[in-house]
């Protein structure tokens, strides 16, 4: 049963606790391009603490340094070292885990930031933001030319995606046996500052039953992000506690990795969700209105 955090030694308490804060962004910092209440307060108590913060995010429409921009954008301190996002991970998969061979191509439903972590990692890359593919033209499989070099389609938020990137993905996946099929993340929708939109999850999904298999996720709540923030950043997990809004997510990744959880109302997921007979099966360990709330520890 998860603890409610109502009163000023709750959140004292919390702040001594953990020394590594991991927080997602979207949903619990901001919603889209406007900070939630107090945000920032409480990210500088925690600096002040001498807390260890990370950012930890699932959008994978932004690099970590194009990241870093929003957060110079927004006043928010952040250093590029701090963020780990699934567009990162994705590469990194790819880089070090599979180990891509130079020589070879990954296909991309995606946008620039996700083709800028790769390229980061040496990865070759085709589709994407290349205009050829960005398209409403039908798409024709009598003109298409399989590039023998590609090695693995990946997937991420593309909000110009289209038939003919899908098709294109698809051949990839159904006349390569080789060709790893890789998600930067499930999500089904995301919050953005005027409401939820379609999600990664939603942009990969057509693939996922055209094909009938799914893909390898390195987002949240899959290990492979955890893996890089392990490969870069020294921390206990047992004082270490992830906040985020979603439970599927943030606060599967958290108790996945053996770390202290806590949900925000402020994101996705409702109280209903946490609270009668039908409330979800991952149970988060501390539950917050919004992260403001944290300021009463000050």
């Amino acid at each position: 049963m998860s603890v409610r955090l109502s009163s000023p030694e709750d959140y004292s308490s919390l702040l001594d606790k953990y020394d590594t804060w991991m927080f997602d962004c979207d949903g619990v910092l901001w919603h889209g391009d406007r900070l939630i209440n107090g945000a920032v307060d409480v990210l500088d108590l925690l600096r002040r603490k001498n807390k260890k913060v990370l950012f930890v995010t699932n959008n994978a429409t932004k690099s970590r340094k194009s990241y870093k921009g929003k957060f110079d954008q927004l006043g928010v301190e952040a250093h590029v070292d701090e963020i780990y996002g699934s567009a990162y991970a994705a590469a990194v998969y790819l880089s070090t885990v599979v180990k891509v061979p130079k020589t070879k191509k990954v296909y991309v439903i995606g946008m620039g930031g996700l083709e800028e972590e790769l390229h980061e990692e040496g990865i070759s890359f085709i589709g994407g933001t290349d205009p050829a593919d960005n398209t409403l033209a039908p798409f024709s499989l009598a003109s298409f030319n399989l590039d023998p070099d590609v090695a693995a389609v990946v997937c991420g938020l593309d909000t110009q995606v289209n038939y003919t990137k899908l098709s294109k993905a698809f051949q990839y996946l159904t006349r390569n046996p080789d060709c790893l099929f890789v998600a930067t993340n499930e999500d089904s929708t995301y919050p953005s500052a005027h409401g939820l939109l379609p999600g990664a999850g939603a942009v990969s999904a057509p693939l996922r039953f055209a094909l009938g298999r799914d893909p390898v996720c390195t987002g949240k709540p899959s290990s492979t992000m955890l893996d890089c923030i392990n490969a870069k950043v020294h921390y206990d997990p047992e004082r270490t506690i992830m906040v985020g809004d979603r439970l599927n997510t943030d606060i599967l990744f958290g108790k996945s990795g053996g770390l202290t959880t806590l949900l925000v109302l402020t994101g996705i997921t409702q109280e209903s969700e946490i609270t009668g007979s039908n409330a979800s099966t991952i149970v988060p360990d501390y539950v917050t209105n919004s992260i403001g709330d944290l300021r009463a520890a000050i």
